[in-house]
């Protein structure tokens, strides 16, 4: 993966990004960057990983089936298969208590 930035003609930031070496322009704020590049390099281990089974051929048929993977994920954490959000919270809650009473025990021998 590779990234590259220019100002387009209308002075739209785009960054050129490559997946499986074929290099692709995307509109992209400065805000947006890194998270952009964080998905560029997720999706470009999904393609590798469906390139390297050998089971599918093709880049157009590759990126179509990592899509499919994508989108299966987020759909399965979404339905709860996946990352249990109130689980989270309770344990950040607990996390919190725990600190704070220790806080509290630091303050006292002072």
């Amino acid at each position: 993966m590779s990234a590259n930035e220019k100002r387009a003609a209308n002075g739209a930031k785009t960054l050129e990004v490559t997946l499986l070496g074929r290099p692709y322009r995307v509109a992209c704020s400065d805000e947006e960057r890194e998270a952009l590049l964080q998905a560029v390099a997720y999706l470009e281990g999904k393609m590798n990983e469906i390139k390297a089974s050998g089971k599918v051929a093709g880049t157009e048929r590759i990126a179509v089936m990592a899509a499919l993977n994508v989108a299966h994920e987020l759909l399965s954490m979404r339905l709860g298969e996946g990352f249990d959000m109130g689980e989270a919270k309770r344990r950040i809650s607990s996390i919190e208590a725990r600190l704070e009473a220790a806080l509290a025990k630091q303050e006292k021998l002072f």
